[in-house]
């Protein structure tokens, strides 16, 4: 997926304006959750995703989903990650 067809999306479905997130090589985050729900187009490097017990990585043009509380790790490949990320509060879809 292009940016464009991303921020494309984003409009359609009600998203914020995306912010770009950036971790570092190497890098993980144990089970967490967000109070938000997450919509992101990795822009360089890899991210692993696990939920519900599923690992999937994602790389530059692909798309991942969280829903709003739902638990995840986080693990960014060995040149870290960069990501567009929008957020949307259930209070903004209502």
């Amino acid at each position: 997926m292009t940016k464009e067809q991303f921020l494309s999306m984003l409009v359609l479905e009600g998203f914020p304006e995306p912010i770009l997130v950036e971790r570092e090589a190497d890098g993980f985050l144990d089970d967490h959750t967000h109070p938000f729900e997450v919509k992101a187009l990795v822009v360089s490097g890899q991210i692993d995703l696990v939920v519900d017990g599923v690992s999937t990585s994602y790389i530059s043009g692909e798309l991942f989903h969280l829903l709003e509380n739902q638990v995840h790790t986080e693990r960014y490949g060995n040149n870290g990650v960069q990501y567009l990320a929008s957020r949307k509060n259930q209070s903004e879809s209502n």
